[in-house]
């Protein structure tokens, strides 16, 4: 799972913020105007638009570099304070000028109601300088980089001249980079490898309806044709889907929330996927991991952030048909959606005809094995294929209700084959399991998982436990082969 990725280095370029919030109750109305009067109880600050992605990013695990603008007043020095209570954030591309103002925004709010918002920002231009020192600051970090994300909230650090020089330079090393735009015009993103408009954004950007799938769709496409990369439409409640430069698309479906605070969910999902992809995970699990850090995030209050075990238990939870009998097609599917959630999948097999405590240990040392166990046991003929005409003893239904009935078990197969090989290869398991009396090169499928970078483990057995010599003490003169592992 999400816990065992080996997150990398990820550069925030873009708009940083401090947001803070003023907190306080409100029992009357002012006699001096028709106004709320709020009694003030706390107030905190905490990073926000670019600097709240890098807070997401380090949160899970990264080690981030964020470059941005701030001025030399008290809110700057603040937005630089909240950032080193997270240590793995590097601050240094933090690039100051007298000139400019820190953007701040102010949240009062009575209970979870927000009563107003106060900003203060006095956007302008960049100086030449300031520019280059920004550009220095991006080719400094970029060599270094994992991913790059622009973070553009329009409010003037991405300008063309700093976003074209971004996205060249992270081409230029082969670094994935990801944009979450404020434009109407997405020719100048040509280079990204995807970009993250929410619906609105679409629509602003295209002109275009964007109420239904297909006009969605639509509109997607018409965007990508702009800058020649892939599109990640964010639908808040309705989930988010990608629509890529060959012509797929992938929907994955928001979890429903109790508590709906939109605040900051963007740059919780942009830094989600940054950080997944850092990891050497594909584009789609980072999508389906950051829809389920989406809705955790906006059952918080404000800006926020999800950590990594808070994600872990909700990705598992998450994964359905435990325990369940299902056919291999189903199984590949569900196998591949417990992949995008970031699990690790570990598969055995057997005939499983009596369970015996030799097959409960197997089973239990798999499943320490990663997140996920599938447990595909022989058909009735192929057993009968195996170890003769008295066998099975119990049909293969009433194996699997058993097996299935484990704790340990996640899913479980029936195959038909003599060897599970057509499964494995079907499912493409992370960990092949078997028992330590094979030696690794005879573990069937093997070759086949360790060829995509899996593993076959070899765990000990319970001694003296076998299916056969059950049987044999059942019955004397019962006879036939006596594999250990049945």
């Amino acid at each position: 799972m999400i816990q065992d990725f080996d997150f990398g280095r990820v550069v925030i370029i873009g708009d940083v913020v401090l947001d803070c919030y003023v907190h306080g109750s409100v029992d009357r109305i002012s006699p001096e105007a028709p106004v709320p009067v709020l009694l003030r109880a706390k107030h905190t600050a905490v990073p926000g638009g670019a600097a709240n992605v890098a807070m997401n990013a380090a949160a899970l695990g990264c080690d981030v570099v964020l470059i941005g603008l701030i001025g030399t007043d008290a809110s700057g020095e603040m937005l630089k304070e909240a950032l080193r209570l997270q240590p793995n954030i590097d601050v240094s591309g933090l690039v100051e000028d007298a000139d400019w103002t820190t953007i701040t925004k102010t949240r009062v709010l009575s209970g979870r109601q927000q009563i107003v918002r106060i900003d203060e920002e006095h956007v302008r231009a960049l100086s030449v300088e300031t520019r280059r020192r920004l550009m220095e600051k991006i080719a400094e970090a970029t060599a270094s980089a994992d991913v790059v994300v622009c973070s553009d909230y329009a409010k003037g650090v991405l300008g063309d001249e700093v976003v074209r020089f971004a996205i060249d330079t992270a081409n230029a090393r082969d670094v994935p980079i990801i944009v979450d735009p404020k434009r109407r015009d997405f020719s100048v993103y040509r280079g990204a490898t995807l970009v993250t408009p929410n619906r609105g954004e679409l629509a602003a950007a295209t002109n275009l309806p964007v109420r239904t799938d297909s006009e969605i769709a639509e509109a997607a496409h018409c965007i990508a044709r702009q800058f020649g990369g892939d599109v990640l439409v964010t639908r808040s409640e309705e989930g988010m889907t990608l629509f890529r430069t060959n012509g797929e698309t992938v929907h994955s479906q928001a979890r429903k929330s109790e508590v709906y605070d939109v605040s900051g969910a963007g740059d919780t999902v942009v830094a989600t996927i940054a950080s997944v992809i850092s990891a050497g995970q594909d584009l789609e699990t980072a999508i389906v991991i950051a829809t389920n850090a989406a809705s955790i995030v906006v059952s918080k209050l404000g800006t926020a952030t999800v950590s990594r075990s808070e994600l872990s238990a909700v990705l598992l939870a998450n994964m359905r048909e435990n325990g369940a009998l299902v056919d291999v097609e189903r199984a590949a599917l569900i196998v591949e959606e417990w992949h995008h959630h970031g699990a690790r999948i570990v598969f055995t097999n057997g005939c499983f005809d009596l369970i015996h405590p030799g097959h409960i240990s197997l089973l239990r040392s798999a499943a320490q094995q990663g997140d996920r166990l599938v447990v595909a046991i022989n058909s009735d003929a192929s057993v009968s294929r195996l170890k003769g005409p008295t066998r099975p003893l119990q049909d293969e239904q009433a194996r699997a209700t058993v097996i299935g009935a484990l704790r340990y078990v996640d899913l479980v197969v029936i195959f038909n084959e003599d060897t599970p090989l057509e499964t494995i290869r079907a499912l493409r398991p992370d960990v092949i399991v078997k028992g330590a009396d094979y030696q690794e090169d005879e573990v069937v499928g093997g070759e086949f998982v360790k060829s995509y970078g899996g593993a076959v483990v070899l765990v000990d057995l319970v001694s003296g436990r076998s299916t056969t010599s059950i049987v044999r003490k059942m019955l004397p003169a019962a006879t036939g082969p006596a594999p250990t592992e049945s």
